[in-house]
């Protein structure tokens, strides 16, 4: 098995759907998750949490990204990083590639007072 991963082109290895979102899981170890996504236009990721920081990096087209209590509207090229916990969600305005990378090594737990 090689020492790296190599991936010619990561906006391929996802089609995006007529309708709906897809994911592929490019790569996974201990340390980092890789998930790329494909959503056609108008369909969303709904807003949730990590445990983990992660990375989400916009391939293709034009998303609205809520990141905690903020609206950020990005296109291909934007990077965003969001620290354990941030509530984040995604709505795609056009046909969209991201990738989402997770930091599984920094994790942080929900602290018991903001679990009720």
């Amino acid at each position: 098995m090689a020492p790296y991963t190599f991936l010619e082109n990561i906006e391929t290895d996802v089609r995006i759907p007529e309708s709906g979102v897809r994911s592929k899981t490019v790569f996974d170890d201990e340390g980092l998750r890789v998930v790329v996504f494909g959503f056609a236009s108008g369909h969303e990721m709904p807003v949730h949490s990590a445990p983990m920081p992660i990375v989400l990096y916009l391939v293709r087209g034009e998303v609205e990204v809520t990141a905690g209590a903020e609206r950020i509207s990005a296109r291909a090229g934007a990077f965003i990083h969001m620290e354990p916990q941030v509530p984040h969600g995604i709505l795609a305005k056009t046909p969209v590639t991201m990738v989402l990378m997770m930091l599984k090594q920094v994790r942080r737990e929900i602290e018991p007072e903001k679990q009720q």
